[in-house]
């Protein structure tokens, strides 16, 4: 799927008061992106070890960010940190019925 700047904006509306707010929204929107819900027991963890560190430059080879990431603002993948945050980015993308 592809994003509006509406609907990037939208969803990373907990970060619209930060500086870097309008680069993401930018970034987001301007290509594709392919969006998918994982469920796993400690789901979230293993998805960010899975993930690396945020930083491209910090992460651990053989990690998505690691091997993958440029930089931070051109961010290659993305994940949940906790599960309140989770239900959110679920319910953002996926109806209900959508969901096994």
């Amino acid at each position: 799927m592809r994003l509006t700047p509406s609907e990037a904006g939208g969803f990373y509306a907990v970060h619209k008061e930060r500086s870097f707010f309008g680069e993401l929204t930018e970034f987001m929107s301007s290509g594709k992106i392919i969006v998918l819900v994982l469920e796993a027991e400690d789901g979230i963890l293993r998805w960010r070890d899975t993930m690396g560190a945020t930083d491209p430059a910090k992460a651990v080879p053989g990690s998505i960010r690691g091997d993958l990431g440029t930089s931070i603002g051109s961010n290659c993948t993305h994940g949940s940190d906790a599960p309140h945050t989770a239900a959110f980015e679920i319910g953002y993308f996926f109806a209900g019925y959508e969901l096994l």
